[in-house]
Order: structure tokens, then C-alpha cells, then sequence
């Protein structure tokens, strides 16, 4: 769902933000720092659960557990 509304923003700080994110419009920034707060949340809750889980062990958990394969031409 969308809804279009008006805000009044720090253009200092959306512009900061939209360098960090590496995004193009504050649209898209907004939108990528909005998901970037749920997933930590996500990810702290997860933390409570499992300890033992820190983001860096969640995201080499993540990773391909063997290098791509190519095969020969």
C-alpha cells in the first residue's frame, strides 16, 4: 500500500542518508532507511532468541557455503 503525504525533512540528513544507502531519490531513501530499521529489529529480536547469533555470524550464516561453480566450455 501507498499513500502519498508530506513531510517535513531534514534535507541535510536525506542527503547524508541517500549517500550511506547509496540511493537517488528521497522516495527510494526513505523507503531503503524504513526497511533498514524493521530488518535490525528483526535482527535484534532474533538476537534475543539465539544469543549466541550476532548480525556478523547471521550474515556469514547467509553466505554460499561453497564457491560458485562454472562449468568448462
Amino acid at each position: 500500500m501507498i499513500k502519498r503525504t508530506s513531510l517535513n525533512l531534514d534535507l541535510d540528513l536525506v542527503a547524508q542518508a541517500r549517500d550511506v544507502l547509496d540511493t537517488r531519490t528521497t522516495t527510494e531513501t526513505i523507503h531503503r532507511a524504513l526497511g533498514e530499521v524493521v530488518r535490525r529489529e528483526e535482527l535484534r529480536k532474533l538476537a534475543e532468541w539465539r544469543p549466541e547469533l550476532t548480525p556478523e555470524k547471521l550474515e556469514r550464516m547467509r553466505q554460499p557455503r561453497f564457491p560458485s561453480f562454472e562449468w568448462p566450455s
